[in-house]
């Protein structure tokens, strides 16, 4: 009960302070079907609330994994409002042999994605999460071409290298997307716009390094250090 009435709540706080009633300016209507926290404001017929330009309105709830996980029919919520962050295969019905259909509509124009990937020796030394001044650099042209755009969302994923344990470099793969998070905050994009996450040490992007001097195996490995970061917006 103090869940709904929060969800309620946040619904009328979004619509009262845009100046639009929950249920209006909705087209193309979403409606949720799946439980737990909604990323998104929902009317009365828990369909999802949409601005005159037909954007979606954001709760507390919003991020990208509530918005790949809250269903609306059997296809997540955001394959409707934020179909550049919701992986494709989620939004993707198998195949089926079916009727023909009528020609879809033009769709409308999309946020452009961009995304980046900083090199490994630009940022992080080996056992490190503190940026190095040639990272910082290329993060200051990051923030600067974040700021052109209608920044949507920015995510940030760290990695590691293969040495140390699992468990280890999964807590420096999150260090390092977090120190990526905050220096970006410190040139002005918005903390509730960058995401990150840690992969640790599963997404390697090396091969055929077994050296066996420790610091040769070390130089060999440093690309696999790295963050890696996706810049969602529109012009």
């Amino acid at each position: 009960m103090i869940k709904e009435m929060k969800k309620h709540l946040i619904m009328a706080a979004a619509a009262a302070a845009l100046g639009v009633s929950a249920s209006a300016a909705i087209a193309d209507d979403i409606k949720v079907t799946g439980q737990g926290d909604i990323p998104y404001v929902i009317d009365g017929r828990n369909v999802v609330a949409k601005s005159g330009t037909g954007l979606c309105w954001r709760t507390g709830y919003w991020s990208p994994a509530a918005a790949s996980s809250v269903l609306a029919g059997e296809f997540p919520v955001g394959c409707g409002c934020d179909s550049d962050i919701v992986p494709k295969d989620k939004c993707v019905a198998p195949m089926a042999a079916a009727p023909k259909a009528a020609p879809a509509p033009a769709p409308a124009p999309k946020p452009s994605a961009d995304k980046v990937k900083l090199a490994a020796d630009a940022l992080f030394d080996f056992d490190k999460a503190v940026l190095k001044p040639e990272g910082k650099a290329k993060l200051d042209k990051l923030a600067a071409e974040a700021g052109a755009l209608k920044l949507e969302v920015i995510l940030a994923v760290g990695h590691t290298d293969r040495l140390g344990s699992a468990s280890y470099n999964q807590k420096l793969s999150e260090k390092r997307a977090a120190a990526v998070k905050q220096y970006l905050v410190s040139k002005g994009v918005e903390a509730n716009r960058v995401y990150t996450e840690g992969k640790g040490e599963s997404q390697p992007v090396t091969k055929g390094c077994n050296q066996k001097s420790r610091k040769a195996l070390i130089d060999c490995l440093q690309p696999d250090r790295r963050v890696e970061i996706e810049v969602i917006g529109s012009k």
